[in-house]
């Protein structure tokens, strides 16, 4: 899918923390609510605003292109939010994030016994 900035879509939080919460949209795109842009109020703690595994609708405000990374707001959608949860929506599955080679680790190992043993025959 392709996001345009002004476009309000739907996401899932996949992560808090002290400076905004990780959002979700889709396989090719993931975003970030700035804290400043949760509520129009001072918010001193994202996570009484927001929960992970939550479904959410922001508004883009920006796109990094070489990325596909979208800074998003919730203020811009939800302009009467008050300083408390809004009700939580649970999603049912949403994939496991990886970052890094870890995964690539955990099978070295099998992988080099198994081209030994190929090799072997």
């Amino acid at each position: 899918m392709h996001y345009l900035v002004g476009q309000v879509v739907e996401g899932v939080i996949t992560g808090i923390q002290p400076y905004g919460a990780f959002v979700y949209l889709d396989s090719d795109h993931k975003g970030l609510i700035h804290i400043s842009e949760i509520s129009r109020g001072y918010v001193k703690d994202v996570t009484k605003f927001l929960t992970v595994g939550e479904k959410v609708r922001v508004k883009v405000i920006d796109i990094d292109t070489s990325t596909n990374q979208c800074k998003l707001s919730l203020k811009a959608v939800n302009r009467n939010m008050a300083r408390q949860k809004q009700k939580v929506h649970r999603v049912q599955k949403v994939p496991k994030m990886v970052i890094g080679f870890q995964v690539l680790a955990d099978h070295l190992d099998e992988w080099i016994e198994n081209q030994i043993k190929r090799e072997e025959k």
